[in-house]
């Protein structure tokens, strides 16, 4: 299958299951190929047909992103150079979890969420730890008995029950020995936090040079800005008397190119619930494309009071929709 033609099956299994899924971002550099929400979620998502095609700095601006836009980066993907991707699997590339279309199927459209997740050594679950001391007391079975059956020892057992993960091959035993699974679903909405190997979200790069102007005069203007470095935009910045706004913020001359990455901003906005400001080094006719605000950068110069900058980019950007 084609790349063109597994975004395309991704996405209409997205808006069946009920997502707003915004227009595929056709240009470079890009970090993830479309935006999607259903109510509060929030997916930045990369398909690829081999997964091992992110790079670590794809991954880092993945996941810096699903810290500015309060979302989740996501990989859906097919294989890895040696194997495919086993369903009901969560895997991880540099930090941002990854599943195949199927376990997307489920955990999107049936609701099931994944319960297995691989890591170095192995597949694993996460258990319910206070489950299993309870069902080993029930039966009135010591520590001791239950490494027993399960050839590990009594530390281990003890582990399992204050949290620590397991072996899939322990997780069916237990399910075996109690006719019930323990296992807990992995929270791949959540970016999986809770079975990935913590590490704090990747520095920001340097702003581009050429971009440093407009930004020095937006973060003049009280926005806290975070530049980006393989995203359909330049930066993402937040009011910082309200939190909860954000700008796609792009700059250049405004060619044809730069217009289809507006309409792309544009997009991806109504879906991430931003406005979006493009910056052009020429004045244009037009105030806006498709809901992102055009600003020239002779417009910007003239601009004195920080509040003007603001009401430049609410009256001209589209307002997020909170549906």
């Amino acid at each position: 299958m084609s790349r063109t033609a597994l975004i395309g099956n991704v996405t209409a299994m997205l808006e069946d299951a009920g997502f707003l899924v915004s227009d595929r971002c056709a240009v470079r550099p890009k970090s993830f190929d479309v935006a999607a929400r259903r109510d509060e979620d929030l997916l930045l998502l990369k398909i690829l047909g081999n997964v091992d095609a992110l790079d670590a700095e794809t991954g880092a601006e993945m996941r810096r992103l699903g810290e500015y836009l309060r979302g989740t980066p996501m990989v859906i993907g097919i294989r890895t150079r040696d194997e495919e991707l086993k369903p009901g699997v969560v895997y991880f590339r540099h930090g941002v979890p990854v599943i195949n279309p199927d376990t997307a199927y489920d955990l999107f459209v049936e609701g099931m969420p994944p319960l297995i997740y691989a890591a170095p050594g192995g597949l694993y679950v996460s258990l319910d730890g206070d489950l299993l001391a309870d069902e080993r007391e029930e039966r009135g079975w010591s520590l001791g008995r239950l490494a027993n059956e399960l050839g590990v020892s009594r530390r281990t057992v003890s582990k399992y029950e204050d949290g620590m993960n397991a072996s899939i091959e322990v997780a069916i035993q237990l399910e075996e020995l109690f006719d019930q699974p323990f296992s807990s679903p992995v929270d791949v909405l959540d970016g999986a936090d809770e079975v990935r190997d913590s590490e704090p979200t990747p520095s920001a790069p340097e702003a581009d040079p050429d971009d440093e102007h407009v930004l020095h005069v937006l973060t003049s203007a009280g926005f806290t800005v975070h530049p980006t470095a393989r995203a359909p935009f330049k930066a993402v910045s937040e009011d910082e008397d309200s939190p909860a706004t954000r700008v796609l913020t792009g700059h250049s001359a405004f060619t044809a190119a730069a217009e289809k990455r507006a309409r792309i901003m544009s997009s991806i906005g109504e879906v991430a619930r931003t406005r979006s400001v493009y910056f052009t080094e020429e004045d244009e006719k037009r105030e806006s494309v498709d809901g992102t605000a055009l600003v020239s950068c002779e417009e910007l110069a003239e601009v004195t009071d920080p509040e003007e900058i603001r009401e430049l980019i609410r009256d001209r950007a589209r307002a997020p929709s909170e549906a």
